[in-house]
């Protein structure tokens, strides 16, 4: 029997990761499509819908609280671009940390990734149930009753509208991943104009006044509002997911996830500015369809509200698309490794796509959406992808120390100080999470070890490896 230590941290090769081992997914997205599926994660789950949660706990500053945000996920990109060049598999920091750490940090790190997922998706979907409301009352004088559209705490029965996207985002990707990479770069693309329209149009109902007792928390509020929003930036991660559906992984990989973290941080910073410039910090409290009502109280109007909302239900659509797609190929590496069941990991002949698996992890986002408020979501989705990101700059340290040879067409520059600064970065951030979500954190790590030694350590496919080539015992 192997000792314990080799067990828990033994590796798989960083230089061959999955690409023999994993069923045959269809090589069918660019650097264009990469692009636009990072985007598509990230713009429109910070901008649309987190503005009612962020700017009350840091005010005016949250523009502050963006800049942190990006300047901790640029360093983080950074790595994620060394690690998508030189370990281009599907699993994300999930591979990485296997690939460099070991078996059971990368288990754990899968936990992170479920919540950073699996939970976004439910949070934007939350989200696109309140866009969906503003237009239906814009244009049709109607409303979803609150019983049908809230989650229990927040006064309701259930998100219907939550589900029901889950529910089409669920049956696009199951028809397969070109179709669906398709609908998402012209998802993006109107997302992209429409925020560009808020921008013209916020900025006309500019009053510096607003900016006014600008850090009314200090930077304790800035870093709190920090943490809050970090879970938009999770377009970063998504793009290196599609490892193995990628054409030129080793190039086209890092340029997209470089190209998202360009377009995505101009475009937050804008709308945070012009936003705050619009509206009084009061008003942002509790406001649903965040952007399209500062439109209607800057302009007096309710068209632009109205152009808005329709976008905001388009945009987030692909937000909802992009994360269950990320999820389900982080199902699909763990489960060709073993340590999920291998339902996760069966591909459909016709359509290329692990069908059972998708379908069960859509039902199990619809499932979150329906019943838990946005804010928890917002907060759990946050401190996994903020480990997701420790792991990934820890494993471009690890990586460099044990395989300095090892080819990556993209190194991450001033190292080792980038990835020691986006350590330090995402733990200042951690910090500063509700105690209420760093308990439940610890609780989903616990859960996460005890399905490792109940199932993933007897299934794992490193085990077979060391049946057949014993680990002598010291």
């Amino acid at each position: 029997m192997s000792p314990l230590p080799h067990i828990l941290f033994r590796k798989t090769n960083p230089g061959m990761h999955h690409e023999s081992e994993q069923p045959a997914l269809t090589r069918s997205m660019g650097t264009f499509q990469l692009s636009m599926l990072g985007i598509g994660a990230t713009v429109g789950t910070g901008i649309f819908i987190v503005f009612s949660q962020a700017v009350p706990v840091a005010g005016p500053a949250v523009i502050w609280s963006f800049v942190i945000a990006a300047l901790v996920a640029g360093l983080t990109a950074l790595c994620y671009a060394e690690m998508a060049s030189a370990i281009p598999a599907s699993g994300s920091s999930y591979s990485y940390a296997y690939a460099t750490v070991g078996e059971f940090p990368a288990l754990a790190v899968g936990a992170c990734l479920l919540l950073e997922y699996g939970v976004s998706g439910a949070a934007v979907a939350v989200g696109w149930s309140e866009y969906l409301n503003q237009a239906l009352d814009n244009i049709f004088g109607v409303r979803i009753p609150e019983a049908l559209s809230s989650a229990p705490e927040a006064g309701g029965m259930v998100n219907l509208p939550a589900i029901v996207l889950v529910a089409m985002c669920t049956l696009l990707l199951v028809r397969g991943v070109n179709e669906s990479a398709k609908a998402n770069a012209a998802m993006v693309l109107i997302k992209l104009a429409v925020l560009v329209m808020f921008i013209v149009v916020g900025a006309t109902g500019w009053n510096q006044d607003h900016f006014s007792n600008f850090a009314p928390m200090g930077i304790a509020g800035i870093t709190g509002a920090a943490g809050i929003i970090f879970f938009s930036y999770i377009g970063l991660d998504a793009v290196s997911t599609a490892g193995n559906e990628a054409k030129n992984p080793s190039r086209s990989l890092p340029l997209a996830i470089l190209i998202t973290l360009g377009v995505v941080t101009a475009l937050y910073i804008t709308v945070a500015v012009v936003a705050i410039g619009a509206q009084e910090t009061s008003a942002f409290e509790g406001q649903e369809a965040g952007l399209a009502a500062i439109l209607q109280t800057a302009t007096n109007a309710s068209w632009p509200g109205t152009v808005l909302a329709l976008a905001a239900i388009v945009s987030i659509f692909s937000v909802t698309l992009v994360v269950l797609y990320g999820q389900t190929r982080i199902f699909f590496a763990m489960s060709s490794d073993g340590l999920v069941p291998p339902i996760f990991s069966r591909v459909n002949a016709r359509t290329r796509t692990p069908v059972a698996g998708t379908v069960i992890t859509g039902s199990a986002v619809a499932v979150l959406a329906g019943l838990l408020p946005i804010n928890f979501l917002a907060e759990m989705t946050s401190i996994g992808t903020l480990v997701a990101f420790i792991v990934v700059a820890l494993a471009v340290l690890i990586r460099r120390a044990q395989h300095p040879d090892q080819p990556a067409p993209f190194k991450v520059p001033f190292y080792p100080a980038v990835p020691v600064l986006s350590v330090l970065g995402c733990l200042w951030i951690i910090k500063d999470l509700r105690s209420i979500t760093l308990m439940a954190f610890g609780a989903w790590l616990l859960l996460a070890t005890l399905f490792y030694f109940t199932y993933s350590v007897r299934h794992s496919r490193l085990r077979q490896r060391d049946e057949a080539e014993p680990v002598p015992v010291a």
